[in-house]
């Protein structure tokens, strides 16, 4: 069965343009979830909205919704107020400049979409774009209305198609000086710093994440397996991590030992020069005739 499409429209790009669908590129089906339960009858409880004052059950035709002005003032707001602000979606992604990819600060990265194009017919107008983005090896920068809110939409190619990547408003990110101001700036020696990139080269690798594992994901399936089974369960023993401390220099010395030695295990053994036995003869011989 084919995938249900999140969003559909028209991506633009001045006068071509092409009907288009869009699909979440990420899903949580996979992850294990827990439901509440009764521990006496096994049945799952269902939430209910409770009077923060009066305790008492909400139904839903008294639900409303309101902004917090102070600490337990709030203004209510109604949903035909709500409706007067929505944007209207024009069910169009109109691109509207390109920007080098190495610009977009990583922190802006949202929620990833996959862009295909709908129908036979839109398929021609869908790879003219896609392919001259290519070219340019630039990122896309377009609006898009979802779920009543307006986002930025930085766009590439992907293989076939397009990925899609909402972006954070500046609002949302927190301001990285609040965090990093109190960090001292010491003194590192230039053995240590020398060290450290030892390490760094002696862990280089290639971004390849089918080698990550989830391993409490693991962990929880096998637990839910042989709870399901009436096995026992038993905890794991944690390994002790050893509680001695030791000097920055140390640790980096210990951090390369074994990998040095190792090198040279598998080095050829230097070559030593010997003078030839007639050449060394006859500057002896030189020697004794001259004295």
């Amino acid at each position: 069965m084919a995938p249900r499409a999140y969003w559909k429209g028209t991506l633009k790009l001045s006068l071509v343009s092409c009907p288009v669908v869009l699909y979440p590129a990420t899903t949580t089906a996979e992850k294990t979830r827990f439901h509440l339960i009764n521990r006496e009858t096994g049945s799952r409880l269902k939430q209910q909205m409770v009077d923060s004052e009066t305790g008492d059950v909400v139904e839903s035709d008294q639900k409303g919704r309101g902004y917090e002005l102070r600490k337990g003032k709030y203004v209510e707001i109604e949903p035909e107020e709500l409706e007067a602000v929505q944007i209207e979606s024009s069910h169009t992604i109109d691109i509207e400049s390109f920007v080098p990819s190495d610009e977009i600060d990583q922190r802006y990265l949202n929620h990833p979409y996959y862009i295909a194009p709908e129908g036979k017919a839109a398929v021609d107008a869908f790879a003219v774009i896609r392919d001259a983005m290519k070219d340019e090896g630039r990122v896309a920068l377009a609006k898009i209305v979802l779920t009543n809110r307006e986002h930025i939409i930085a766009i590439e190619p992907l293989g076939k198609g397009l990925l899609g990547t909402t972006l954070r408003y500046p609002y949302e990110l927190r301001d990285e000086d609040d965090y990093f101001d109190d960090i001292k700036n010491p003194k590192i020696s230039k053995d240590m710093i020398e060290l450290a990139s030892h390490i760094l080269d002696s862990k280089a690798a290639h971004f390849d994440p089918s080698k990550f594992k989830d391993e409490y994901e693991t962990a929880l399936k096998s637990l839910v397996r042989r709870k399901a089974a009436g096995k026992p369960v038993k905890a794991a023993e944690r390994e002790e991590k050893p509680d001695n401390v030791i000097s920055l220099m140390d640790a980096l010395k210990q951090s390369l030992k074994g990998k040095g030695s190792a090198k040279r295990a598998h080095s050829p053994p230097r070559r030593t020069t010997h003078r030839p036995a007639k050449k060394a003869h006859r500057s002896a011989a030189r020697a004794r005739k001259a004295s």
